[in-house]
């Protein structure tokens, strides 16, 4: 094995677990979450070579992967006749997954609310909440000013606050 190579597979052991849980949290389902993290892993191995070093490694990931589970939906919503339609398409996944404890009905319920948020609040929540990460990370992620990365994460909060008291 050469050197290369060994590196793309000690990246892909390093960010494996937390690319795919970033991605299933914007996908949805397993069997897609798998397709893209597949689709960002090749994007990472044929564009290593450009990686700059601007930000850090991590960062410049979580915004390959970002941008193919964006790419993803992008072309669900093709087929879809409204955002509302790729929603409950997105719920329908998370109802009929394996992977989910549908016993606890407060995480159900949680995970709903998400999906309920318009895409780019979804991303942001994730990224902050899940992922812990800083705004200043997701705004190099995502290429979104601070300001507006706190105000999205605020309301999504409020939205997800109101739909778990509501529903």
């Amino acid at each position: 094995m050469t050197d290369p190579e060994l590196g793309f597979r000690l990246l892909v052991e390093k960010f494996q677990s937390s690319m795919y849980w970033h991605i299933r949290r914007m996908v949805v389902s397993h069997e897609d979450a798998e397709d893209v993290l597949q689709e960002t892993f090749m994007k990472i191995f044929r564009h290593l070579d450009d990686f700059r070093a601007e930000s850090s490694l991590s960062t410049w990931i979580y915004r390959i992967a970002t941008n193919e589970s964006i790419r993803f939906l992008n072309r669900r919503k093709e087929f879809a006749v409204s955002t509302e339609e790729v929603q409950e398409e997105l719920m329908n996944k998370l109802m009929a997954s394996e992977y989910v404890d549908y016993e606890n009905e407060m995480e159900v319920k949680f995970q709903r609310a998400i999906l309920t948020l318009p895409e780019k609040q979804r991303l942001v929540f994730n990224l902050r909440y899940y992922d812990e990460l800083k705004y200043e990370e997701i705004s190099r992620i995502t290429d979104t000013k601070v300001e507006t990365l706190k105000a999205n994460y605020y309301f999504a909060k409020e939205k997800i606050k109101e739909y778990m008291t509501n529903n």
